[in-house]
């Protein structure tokens, strides 16, 4: 009989509440923020770290998670008698970490080569972040309490990781610029002019898609981005900041278009925020053209 754990890094932005419900594992990033190193959700939750960015300039810093973590990860489930490990990681465009997990699975064997016949290790690169692959987790782990196999999982997860997208705009490009990691909001030149960018994170890369000018006609855009995006009759996510006032605007507009709620709400994390900022909000929609 398989038992299959759901092994993933917390950039997915699920809440401590939540990981333990679902009994998957999660790694933590270490942040280094404020003179305090700490692991995100576990040590501080996302809302400690809003707070902290609140009276400073600096930005979170994070080091991808190491080989020889996921090596000992791996052996730590085995060791509890688990037959599959599905890991699932943050975009590999953006870290290190995916490519390091199959390194890591790849020196488990070498070290431990009784355990070939008896565990199995998938390896999914998620392709973006947040609860972009914190959502389908959830659900990967309603089909595995139904008697899902892991092959059925991890196809469920390369189907969502190809199709979904975010639409999201940021409010400010002084974090994403300082970072330097979305190289759609480096490249964005219109600031100046009083415009924000549409970011598109899709397929393992940000494309800036539009332009707003003002608050005012964020809603109305995004609103517009996941209509002509999404697939019909297909779930929608949104995703905020340290404000989720515009998150709440843009699920009213989306009711009326839809018909359906928001199927999940998320707070972008540590990891996000140190490369966007605090104040986004955008949607995950399934596309309807992949």
């Amino acid at each position: 009989m398989s038992k299959i754990m759901i092994l993933t890094d917390s950039c997915c932005d699920l809440d401590k509440q939540t990981i333990e419900e679902l009994g998957i594992k999660v790694m933590p990033f270490t942040l280094s923020f404020g003179g305090e190193t700490f692991c995100e959700t576990f040590d501080k939750s996302t809302q400690d770290i809003y707070e902290m960015m609140s009276v400073s300039d600096e930005i979170p810093k994070h080091s991808q998670h190491s080989p020889i973590a996921f090596e000992e990860t791996y052996k730590e489930i085995y060791e509890q008698g688990y037959t599959d490990i599905i890991c699932v990681s943050i975009n590999s465009q953006g870290s290190g970490t995916y490519n390091n997990s199959i390194i890591g699975k790849n020196d488990f064997f070498e070290n431990n080569p009784e355990a070939k016949d008896k565990i199995r290790i998938f390896n999914v690169d998620s392709k973006c972040y947040s609860i972009f692959y914190g959502y389908p987790i959830t659900e990967a782990v309603k089909k595995i309490r139904k008697g899902a196999q892991a092959e059925e999982i991890v196809a469920y997860f390369e189907d969502w990781f190809n199709v979904a997208a975010i639409y999201a705009v940021p409010y400010s490009l002084k974090y994403a610029k300082k970072s330097g990691r979305i190289s759609a909001a480096k490249a964005f030149a219109g600031e100046l002019l009083g415009l924000k960018p549409v970011i598109e994170f899709a397929d393992g890369v940000t494309n800036t898609v539009d332009k707003i000018r003002g608050e005012k006609n964020i809603v109305p855009k995004l609103v517009e981005w996941a209509e002509k995006s999404m697939t019909p009759q297909t779930p929608y996510l949104l995703v905020h900041g340290k404000d989720n006032t515009l998150a709440k605007e843009l699920e009213k507009e989306l009711i009326k278009k839809t018909g359906r709620k928001a199927e999940m709400y998320g707070s972008i994390g540590a990891v996000v925020t140190a490369n966007i900022g605090p104040d986004v909000v955008g949607v995950i929609v399934r596309r309807k053209n992949k």
